[in-house]
């Protein structure tokens, strides 16, 4: 499989307006999004967001009551679910479900073109563990929309994110997610995503605090 792997060409320069989505991180374990291997990827879960943002707009995901930011990023490239897989940069991104390290366990390129069109979804945080199957609800939510965002233009907190600002309080979201936004209003979350540090600050909020194969150190950024 590796010897039919392509490289996509790198992407022209994002432009710097662009739209704003805002969501609530609820499970942040590293898997969506995955902030590993010095790619920022939402691969699956909220296809609606992945469906619509096009490059050159910012993904904002926030803590469970939105008090705090978990990560933002820029998204540089879309692709669709096999080019992810075949794509080299993102051969990192296939999780290896029987290592000790989390950050090899918890990759979100599950999604193996079949040759017939469809997919073939991958042991994974979305694979049927019990049953030892596929996760026909999951597979269903995810590939409803054939879209991957990966950008390298990216902060993630996991659970030590900064509190989020007075005046960006119109980010705050109840389900779903936002993305009606004033231009005033993305102007003002462009900023504050341009003052904070680049990639990877702190561990996701549900990993162990004995595994330390999140850090960029340890080769996962």
């Amino acid at each position: 499989m590796l010897d039919a792997m392509r490289e996509s060409p790198m992407p022209e320069p994002t432009p710097r307006s662009g739209r704003v989505f805002a969501y609530v991180v609820v499970s942040d374990t590293g898997f969506a999004p995955n902030p590993f291997h010095r790619w920022c990827t939402l691969a699956c879960c909220k296809p609606r967001i992945r469906r619509h943002a096009r490059p050159g707009d910012l993904v904002v995901g926030l803590s469970s009551r939105c008090e705090s930011v978990v990560y933002i990023l820029e998204v540089q490239e879309k692709l669709t679910f096999d080019r992810y897989w075949n794509d080299s940069r993102f051969c990192a991104k296939r999780p290896d479900w029987k290592s000790r390290r989390l950050v090899e366990r918890c990759g979100d390129s599950i999604y193996e073109p079949d040759g017939g069109g469809g997919f073939a979804q991958q042991r994974s945080q979305h694979w049927d563990h019990v049953r030892d199957q596929e996760n026909v609800r999951s597979k269903r939510r995810d590939t409803s929309a054939d879209a991957v965002l990966a950008s390298r233009n990216f902060v993630y907190f996991g659970g030590d994110g900064p509190v989020l600002p007075d005046e960006l309080d119109f980010l705050h979201v109840a389900r779903g997610h936002r993305s009606r936004f004033t231009q005033e209003q993305i102007s003002k979350v462009r900023e504050f995503f341009d003052a904070l540090p680049r990639g990877i600050q702190g561990r996701p909020r549900r990993w162990s605090e004995q595994d330390t194969s999140w850090r960029p150190s340890c080769g996962s950024s």
